[in-house]
Parts: C-alpha cells; sequence; structure tokens
C-alpha cells in the first residue's frame, strides 16, 4: 500500500510542476484527480474547479464542461472560493515570472 501513496503522490506533484508551467492538461489532469478523489487525493469540488477553471482559461474544452457539471453541485459560495484560489494561483505564476 505505501507503493501505490508513493506513487500517487509522485504522479500529483508531477502534475503540480507541469501546473506550474501553465500546462493546460496538468490543469484539467488536477481538476479530475480532485472531483473523482483518484491518485489517493480526497473529493474536494472547489480544488477541481479551481482546476478545471485554470485549463478553460487556456481553451480546454473538456475542461468548460467538467467546470459547469461541478458547478451544479457547488454553492455560490464555494464557487467563488474557487475562483479565488484560480486568481491566486495564476498571481503566483505572475510573480515567479517577474
Amino acid at each position: 500500500m505505501a507503493h501505490s501513496a508513493a506513487t500517487a503522490n509522485f504522479l500529483i506533484e508531477s502534475r503540480l510542476r507541469d501546473a506550474a508551467t501553465g500546462d493546460e492538461n496538468a490543469y484539467f489532469d488536477l481538476g479530475i484527480a480532485y472531483s473523482a478523489g483518484t491518485d489517493g487525493l480526497d473529493i474536494d469540488l472547489i480544488e477541481a474547479h479551481k482546476w478545471f477553471n485554470l485549463a478553460a482559461v487556456r481553451g480546454h474544452e473538456k475542461a468548460q464542461r467538467c467546470r459547469a457539471e461541478i458547478s451544479d453541485e457547488m454553492s455560490a459560495r464555494e464557487i467563488a472560493e474557487a475562483q479565488k484560489q484560480a486568481r491566486a494561483w495564476l498571481s503566483s505564476l505572475e510573480r515567479r515570472a517577474a
């Protein structure tokens, strides 16, 4: 079991590294992981929405559909929090690039 947890952690860390470069597919993969609770993650719709939103902004069509689907299960407050976190992520990327 420890091996699968280590593999899951590696996969998430790898996708986070790719996301830090603005990779829309990494954003989408993280959205899937958080929305479905895969790769050892708990389901977290706020995190999932954040990642789908970041991918959608980059034009990822599946992410746009997934974001819309999970939005139906979220409160307005949760969606606002997800959008706030997405903006914070983009701001952190801009600061790193400067």
